[in-house]
């Protein structure tokens, strides 16, 4: 179904796209390190490929299908991690006391 000359395929290929960018958005909210932001992007894509492994009975062999992931993981990576290094590299406010209106 992946596949740039049909609506439909067209129509996954930017679904899967938009999944990328927005579970970047989950590595940001519950991974929070820079470091660990490809591990679990590779870790989540494997255990879809093994998913669809197990639901088609056979192994995915299109290309098409391989390009679309790859690029799905190198984006979710980079964009997981540009956003994790943000909130890592923030300054760490010295002074917690709350200030007083004298």
């Amino acid at each position: 179904i992946l596949g740039f000359s049909t609506p439909p395929g067209r129509l996954s290929m930017m679904a899967f796209i938009l999944n990328a960018l927005t579970c970047a958005l989950g590595l940001l909210y519950f991974i929070r390190r820079g470091k660990q932001c490809l591990d679990f992007t590779v870790t989540v894509h494997f255990f879809h490929l093994l998913g669809c492994w197990v639901y088609n009975s056979h192994f995915p062999s299109t290309l098409t299908w391989w390009l679309v992931h790859i690029v799905c993981i190198a984006l979710m990576a980079a964009i997981g991690e540009y956003l994790c290094m943000r909130i890592e590299l923030r300054e760490i406010p010295l002074n917690s006391a709350p200030k007083s209106n004298v």
